[in-house]
């Protein structure tokens, strides 16, 4: 409790924090003007750079941590379209290893040595609720202690209703074994060279199998990439569930549902291009870098509760469209837009940037997609196995894509402004159609940092 008087106190401190992390771009003192800009009305201090230091260090990691602890957690209400899946909230694991951190000597002590852009990394581990991309419970430190070393301090937020998706790495026995003792189902991915045995082959092609002491279900998913100049890439993903029962959880809805893991990478997405720009962080200490980055994430999670709160408003209105980074596809249409073929795929403001490109990858795929719901389609009639240790191996469920030039947007709605045309890279540019939405490819690209020391 703060006992005295001041002109900068505590909590403005905290205001200030979040300030700083909304503005990456300028200093603490441009930081504060824009902070107070339109209190111009009133008597506003006007602190010089060392004040806002000395705040920031008044103020500590302690309150941004409590005030992201209050904050975190699932977003959605129970009828929140694209939140469940069947009974289940559909959740995901997944670290982010490429945040860049001031190159100084207490950074390198607690990070260790300078990564491959010459700044020490930090690791951030996040549950995230994928339905609307909100954060149910973050870890960061430094990168050797790897991503299933992180994710276990988050398993306790894990409930009995959660199904958990994840990316290949996540597919040790012992992790899987723990995430499975929380009561949470899981529907991950396998890493190639893990080799399961095939104990009961299922009519969709599935099969049950063991890892560890835990009966689980392996489904192969065929992914075909056909561009227009008649290049094709397959590809074959290993997915590991413990929805075991075939005739409820069909393997072909379940492929489906894996592509929701996507919305993790937006999650990161935002963090570190929309939010942070790109830039390194500011601090040059560990005690500095543990507050910046419990002040961007809480940061994130406000923008994140006003997004769902604003789709919540109008019913049937999905979450995550609420930061679609499409001009043309807005917020109210993206439910209808994903059961029919939108316009597609829309301008970018930078269509050569590679990162634009896969954005536009991913969002193909969400918009082509069916609508997503709260119910798992009706079980299948036919839900026979064939047991023993003789079974047939099973046939991967074919997953095809194809690739067509980039056409040009039509008017945004409600404006008379046009989408940016096409340039001529962009109509000699193959841009992808998602005809099924496959299982989620690598990271997004990142963009080129900027350094932006302290103050």
């Amino acid at each position: 409790m703060q006992r005295r008087l001041r002109a900068l106190p505590s909590r403005v401190g905290v205001y200030f924090l979040l300030a700083m992390c909304l503005f990456p771009e300028v200093g603490y003192l441009l930081v504060w003007q824009k902070l107070t800009a339109s209190l111009s009305a009133l008597p506003v201090v006007t602190p010089t750079t060392k004040a806002l230091r000395d705040l920031r260090r008044r103020v500590g990691g302690a309150p941004m941590r409590r005030l992201f602890e209050v904050l975190s957690g699932p977003l959605a209400q129970p009828a929140t379209p694209g939140v469940r899946f069947g009974t289940y909230r559909t959740v995901s694991f997944d670290g982010c290893s490429s945040l860049k951190a001031p190159d100084t000597v207490r950074n390198r002590a607690w990070l260790g040595s300078p990564g491959h852009g010459g700044y020490p990394l930090l690791e951030l581990m996040t549950l995230v609720e994928t339905g609307t991309r909100a954060l149910i419970g973050a870890v960061f430190g430094p990168t050797g202690e790897g991503e299933s070393g992180y994710a276990r301090r988050l398993l306790h937020l894990l409930t009995p209703d959660m199904l958990v998706l994840w990316d290949k790495g996540f597919d040790g026995n012992a992790f899987l074994a723990q995430v499975s003792a929380t009561g949470a189902q899981v529907l991950g991915r396998l890493r190639s060279n893990r080799r399961t045995p095939i104990l009961a082959t299922l009519t969709d092609g599935s099969y049950l199998s063991m890892i560890g002491s835990l009966q689980i279900r392996v489904i192969e998913a065929r992914i075909t990439v056909a561009c227009a100049d008649g290049t094709t890439f397959t590809g074959t993903y290993r997915l590991v569930t413990t929805l075991t029962d075939a005739r409820r959880y069909p393997a072909a809805t379940l492929v489906r549902l894996y592509h929701q893991r996507w919305e993790h990478e937006s999650t990161y997405y935002a963090l570190r291009h929309t939010i942070m720009q790109g830039r390194i962080l500011r601090s040059g200490d560990p005690a500095g870098l543990e507050q910046e980055m419990w002040s961007v994430l809480t940061l994130y999670q406000l923008l994140r509760s006003v997004m769902v709160d604003a789709a919540e408003s109008r019913p049937g209105t999905d979450p995550t469209a609420a930061a679609s980074p499409s001009p043309c596809i807005p917020p109210a249409t993206w439910s209808s837009a994903r059961a029919t073929t939108p316009a597609w795929p829309p301008a970018w403001s930078q269509p050569s940037d590679a990162v634009s490109w896969r954005r536009c990858c991913h969002h193909a795929a969400r918009a082509s997609a069916p609508a997503r719901s709260n119910h798992p389609p009706p079980a299948t009639t036919n839900g026979s196995t064939t047991a023993g240790p003789t079974a047939a191996a099973p046939s991967p469920t074919s997953t095809s894509l194809s690739c067509h030039p980039r056409p040009r947007c039509p008017p945004c709605p409600g404006t008379n402004d046009p989408c940016p045309p096409a340039t001529a890279a962009d109509n000699n540019r193959s841009w992808p159609s998602f005809t099924k939405t496959p299982p989620a490819p690598g990271r997004p690209g990142t963009s080129p940092a900027t350094s932006v020391m302290s103050p």
